[in-house]
């Protein structure tokens, strides 16, 4: 079994890389996300990048750093099967997940632009933004030194292997294959 892990900053593609390994290597896909939205619903708020933030916030600092990870990783780890799990945002987490013996991170990256496009152009509901609001949205998880709260920067410099993409799709599956000849037994 291989559980990688995901962190990237907002529309890097970390979404087109789940569906990679899902689609053409079998891998299972756990979303943080689809559990912050889950909590998010629970508690009656707008489902928006704000509320993932201070949902996933309150959760660590309730329960731990690593809570909301350590839950995706039960799920995965029951099942015994090759898993992606996405996204780590908080430096805790990667901590965390160090300790475990199927910890594998990845980090995915791209310019800002391009990521503000790519955003804008998948129109989910967390994504009908301004540029600036988008650059503020990012500044506030990139770095932070509360270990239960987002710091991807961070968390990119602590990844086993980080992929660019500022190209086109083949070009980011060339570095997968390159990703997984190297780290995937």
């Amino acid at each position: 079994m291989n559980i990688i892990w995901i962190t990237g900053p907002l529309a890097a593609g970390k979404g087109t890389l789940v569906d990679y390994l899902v689609e053409k290597k079998g891998f299972v896909h756990y979303s943080v996300r689809a559990f912050l939205i889950e909590e998010i619903k629970k508690r009656k708020l707008p489902i928006e990048r704000d509320s993932m933030r201070e949902v996933a916030n309150d959760l660590r600092s309730q329960y731990s750093p690593s809570y909301i990870v350590e839950q995706l990783y039960q799920q995965a780890s029951q099942r015994w099967e090759n898993a992606i799990i996405e996204s780590i945002r908080a430096v805790g987490e990667v901590e965390a997940l160090q300790q475990h013996q199927h910890f594998l991170l990845l980090a995915i990256d791209a310019d800002q632009k391009l990521r503000y496009e790519r955003a804008i152009s998948r129109g989910s509901e967390s994504d009908h933004i301004s540029f600036e609001k988008f650059q503020a949205q990012e500044e506030a998880e990139m770095h932070n030194t509360d270990p239960a709260k987002q710091n991807i920067a961070k968390c990119m410099e602590m990844a086993d292997f980080t992929v660019q993409n500022n190209g086109d799709i083949s070009a980011l599956q060339q570095q997968l294959e390159t990703f997984i000849t190297n780290f995937i037994s």
